[in-house]
């Protein structure tokens, strides 16, 4: 690698810093960028959030000791408007979102990447867990071999042409053997924790972001049972996603009773028993597809830590083949081929299963 540069996508974390040591290894020029996008994490005084000040000085101190290049752009309002603010009019739009695919999509895998080449990278590597395949028509994007750690679903949306350019170096490896990288190279943070929650949601409370983007999310309405009776109030559409069986506040019913449809115009929720969650199809958007000439029956995953089921794919419009339940507009749809990702597209609306019982209910 004498005579290459990387660009090395530095989060802070144990598993961008170990990528940022073997790219070093290499002989490559390796430099990390970090993007300040979000300082909730030192605001509140938690460590563990990929966007937070602790988080950006961790990413330093790791460069200074593999004597690698480090720099920091402030990305907070770019962010602010393509993921924040997604994330807060999805909610409110009675849709439920996934904020690190519209991070990936734009953030990190358009302006990171765009850095990248404006300084004369080779690559730009990431901590992310997946495969880079070299196949007969180019790279692949494939599962990381470890499952617990794969996070395949989150890049569907990552393009042909983004996929020639990005490294992932830890998708074929376990978590423990990075973290004995990390300690075998004596970088400071291989054992900090991993950080499990949305950065800019670091206490786990959505609704609370929610309001203070959109003040008007706390307003109420009805809820509303699939046969037409109304069962109650609601505080806001935010505290509710589709699925969701615990916090409706709706007692002494014969059955246990999920939402099963948000209406935003009306602030209507609707709830009803298990079987009513059942779908037949889902209508998708934006559909990215890196799946080259493959054809036939799809495996799809439609909400991250889903098994994956099949379907197929008919244009814009997925037919599950058997009934999939809990499937909410607003999560992605990730085809796959065995371990390789196919592509995927956001779920617009879903198609209910016809059942006798549910004969003249609008689901």
């Amino acid at each position: 690698m004498s005579g290459k540069r990387i660009v090395v996508a530095m989060s802070g974390g144990v598993d961008s810093s170990v990528v940022a040591a073997l790219a070093a290894r290499t002989g490559a020029e390796t430099i990390g960028i970090t993007l300040q996008l979000y300082d909730h994490g030192e605001a509140v005084g938690r460590v563990g959030s990929c966007c937070a000040g602790q988080d950006i000085r961790d990413a330093r101190a790791v460069a200074d000791k593999l004597g690698i290049a480090h720099y920091v752009f402030d990305h907070a309002s770019r962010f602010q408007e393509s993921v924040m603010d997604v994330f807060a009019d999805e909610y409110m739009a009675g849709r439920t979102p996934i904020p690190c695919v519209e991070c990936n999509m734009g953030v990190k895998f358009t302006d990171l990447l765009n850095l990248s080449r404006e300084l004369g990278a080779d690559c730009l590597a990431t901590g992310h867990y997946v495969q880079r395949v070299m196949g007969a028509d180019g790279a692949e994007l494939h599962r990381a071999l470890d499952p617990a750690r794969d996070q395949s679903y989150f890049l569907f949306a990552t393009t042909q042409e983004q996929l020639e350019y990005l490294r992932f170096p830890l998708g074929n490896m376990p978590k423990p053997q990075v973290r004995e990288i990390a300690e075998e190279m004596g970088l400071a943070v291989a054992f900090k924790p991993d950080s499990q929650d949305i950065c800019f949601v670091p206490d786990g409370d959505y609704a609370k972001v929610v309001r203070k983007l959109r003040p008007e999310a706390d307003d109420d309405g009805e809820i509303i049972h699939i046969d037409g009776t109304v069962m109650g109030r609601h505080k806001g559409l935010i505290h509710y996603t589709v699925g969701q069986r615990k916090g409706l506040d709706i007692g002494g019913q014969a059955e246990p009773l999920y939402v099963i449809r948000l209406n935003a115009e009306t602030k209507q929720v609707f709830v009803g028993p298990k079987q009513a969650l059942a779908v037949a199809s889902a209508t998708l958007r934006d559909i990215n597809w890196i799946g080259g000439d493959f054809e036939g029956p799809l495996q799809v995953k439609v909400r991250s830590m889903a098994k994956p089921t099949h379907a197929r794919l008919e244009g814009d419009t997925l037919h599950f083949h058997n009934p999939e339940f809990g499937v909410s507009p607003g999560q992605a749809a990730v085809f796959y081929n065995k371990d390789r990702v196919l592509g995927g597209g956001w779920i617009e609306e879903t198609g209910a299963v016809a059942q006798q019982w549910l004969a003249g209910a609008e689901v």
